[in-house]
């Protein structure tokens, strides 16, 4: 019999907590989103006038790089926390903090105006937005794992990560019709400052829809079980849940960094450095280079849920395997059809990029949300995908572009990502399937292993 944490929920509180996953990790990866583009299209002349453009770029793509090297910080105090007092409320002040910073930035004098100082204020806040953007993930995607049944997990899980195309389309979208509507000089005098202000409108209605969802019924049951140990053995104690993790889950850890690796660099050479190649090497400009990673992005909001239901039909680790061999295969088409300086072949190249990064990061959410024990499951969940993000995203931009400044060719960027994708097939041919797994199941003393163990599907009613 499946445990009475892990029966089905309602299916209108089921979508209510969907919703709230949802919305709260579109507006905080728009604000991540944002900063990504706007690095990429005006950051370099703003906060680093006096440099070589393409060195400009890289500057910036290095205060970019700077937000996931604070997500590991995020992911372990926020991971602790909620381990500790649960999804909900670290939630809430995931989605202020990321928000504040965001506004902030939209606030901030320019190189112009205070010097040196500017570059250090925008590094600052981008700090906060990685620290925060490393506790969301993790608490979003547990937040409906641990509310669904197994049956179909993988595809009310994927919800969440729509957020990261959606929050891509929605800061796409904003600059795209900015940059239509004013000229460049507007633009980058203060035309920039408004999709960064009007973060402030986009939280106030997460935090509304996100303050109205109950927390996890499988967090409370392993809450109350706990609680009662303390009360049968005073002098019982609690390892701490990083502790434990890295204890009894180490291997998964390994894994979740593993399976990272092809769909964090991809995206990011995708969505990201794409509109530093497609303006520089491609002669497209940057409205059409807006435009085509806005179509796709649209394509990959639409295709996440598929992939994540397909997960829970045949398995999370056959469809992440499709995705992390075909986004490897399909790089020197990518950069070939962008070398055209056709729209239609650019709209190509981004979208079938994005489909193939959807089959990985659809089922990303419930395949990591599986490996780990409930008390130890957002430590473990937010550690084996931030730190990964460190060595994957963080980088991805700079090392691209740092490759194309050196080389003058796509072909060294499309070996990078290719080794990455040899990465991820590699880590996830060594991981248990973890489908139909009963999350109230999942064993801390042996691990995984326990959990791949038949009995545990049998139990599933």
């Amino acid at each position: 019999m499946a445990s009475a944490a892990s029966a089905p929920p309602t299916p209108g509180n089921l979508k209510r907590i969907v919703a709230a996953s949802l919305i709260g990790t579109t507006i905080e990866w728009y604000d991540f989103f944002l900063y990504g583009s706007a690095a990429a299209l005006v950051f370099n002349k703003l906060f680093f006038p006096d440099s070589d453009p393409l060195v400009g770029t890289l500057l910036s793509f290095l205060t970019y790089a700077v937000g996931f090297a604070a997500r590991p910080l995020g992911a372990l105090v926020f991971g602790h926390y909620g381990d500790r007092l649960g999804r909900k409320k670290l939630l809430v002040l995931s989605l202020l903090l990321m928000g504040g910073a965001t506004f902030a930035i939209g606030l901030l004098p320019t190189h112009a105006s205070v010097g040196a100082a500017a570059p250090v204020l925008l590094t600052s806040l981008r700090l906060v937005q990685g620290f925060a953007l490393g506790g969301e993930w993790g608490g979003a995607v547990l937040l409906v794992s641990e509310h669904g049944d197994a049956r179909r997990r993988g595809f009310w899980a994927s919800w969440p990560q729509t957020g990261a195309p959606a929050g891509q389309l929605l800061a796409t979208g904003v600059l795209s019709l900015l940059t239509a509507v004013l000229s460049d000089d507007a633009f980058g005098s203060w035309g920039w400052r408004i999709p960064f202000l009007l973060s402030g409108v986009l939280v106030v209605v997460g935090l509304w829809i996100r303050l109205s969802v109950d927390e996890s019924p499988v967090f409370k049951e392993a809450l109350a079980r706990a609680e009662a140990r303390k009360a049968t053995n005073a002098e019982a104690t609690e390892r701490l849940p990083l502790v434990s993790v890295l204890r009894h889950h180490w291997r998964d850890i390994l894994v979740a960094m593993g399976a990272r690796m092809a769909e964090n660099i991809s995206y990011y050479v995708i969505t990201a450095f794409i509109l530093v190649y497609a303006t520089t090497s491609a002669g497209v400009s940057k409205q059409t280079a807006l435009n085509a990673v806005l179509i796709a992005s649209a394509v990959h909001f639409a295709v996440i849920p598929a992939w994540g239901a397909l997960s829970d039909r045949v398995g999370r680790r056959p469809v992440y395997l499709l995705g992390a061999v075909g986004v490897g295969l399909w790089m020197f088409p990518f950069f070939s059809l962008i070398d055209t300086g056709g729209f239609g072949n650019l709209i190509l190249a981004v979208t079938v990029g994005l489909v193939l990064h959807g089959a990985m990061y659809a089922p990303q959410a419930a395949f990591f949300s599986e490996m780990f024990a409930t008390r130890m499951r957002y430590s473990g969940a937010s550690i084996g995908a931030q730190f990964a993000s460190v060595a994957a995203g963080a980088p991805a931009p700079l090392i691209a572009t740092a490759l194309l400044a050196d080389y003058g060719s796509s072909t060294p960027i499309a070996l990078y990502v290719i080794a990455a994708a040899v990465l991820t097939v590699v880590a996830v041919l060594v991981a248990k399937e973890t489908r139909l797994r009963d999350l109230a199941d999942v064993s801390a003393e042996s691990g995984a292993e326990a959990a791949s163990a038949p009995a545990a599907d049998a139990r599933i009613a």
